[in-house]
């Protein structure tokens, strides 16, 4: 099975895009956001490329897959969040900065309809902001494991499952805009080091 390029003026092979397949997958993902964006992450493909005016075949040209082109969709907002975690992180003590890092990928998840469910898959996809998004998420991990603060045995796999389920459960009940703010807090314990019963610490 084929990659999603990193690059984004490549197809899923790898080979440099002509000027009208550039045209084509500029079209597919500004239609992916709109179809997404009205009817959530499982809508239709088929939609998507009426949507951008192409055929089906086209559109799996240049994205292997839902996941594929939900990656794609969301990079832009996962490269800011990547950067902003960087940048802010110097002046933050480091579980403080991995908190805010799960925070704001509870609301990358919750940037379509469902995406929580598939951002797990969605992160394994080879774009600018998967690779980013995963290359800080475990930075600020092992920087918090380093400095004692949480558990050696938590995986970005975690954390991720963690930001997947909180999306999830605050999208039952949008009414409650202090849940997410809960929910991470709650969960965010299970990832910290702290005393046993003896007095050493779980790691």
């Amino acid at each position: 099975m084929t990659k999603q390029p990193k690059n984004p003026q490549e197809d899923v092979t790898g080979g440099a895009l002509r000027a009208d397949a550039r045209r084509n997958r500029e079209r597919l993902l500004v239609a992916a956001h709109a179809v997404f964006s009205e009817r959530g992450a499982d809508a239709s493909l088929n939609d998507v490329a009426k949507r951008a005016g192409v055929g089906i075949g086209t559109l799996y040209r240049h994205f292997e897959s839902r996941e594929a082109l939900l990656a794609a969709t969301c990079d832009e907002q996962l490269l800011t969040l990547a950067k902003k975690s960087l940048e802010r992180s110097e002046a933050l003590p480091p579980l403080e900065a991995l908190r805010l890092f799960l925070a704001e990928l509870v609301h990358c998840a919750g940037m379509y309809k469902g995406l929580a469910a598939s951002l797990g898959i969605v992160l394994k996809n080879h774009t600018q902001g998967c690779d980013a998004t995963t290359a800080e998420g475990e930075r600020l991990l092992k920087a918090a494991q380093h400095a004692g603060e949480v558990r050696s045995d938590i995986l970005l796999d975690d954390v991720v499952c963690m930001a997947m389920a909180i999306s999830l459960a605050a999208a039952e009940d949008a009414s409650d805009s202090k849940r997410i703010h809960r929910l991470t807090g709650m969960f965010f314990d299970g990832l910290r080091s702290r005393p046993g019963p003896r007095g050493a610490r779980h790691r």
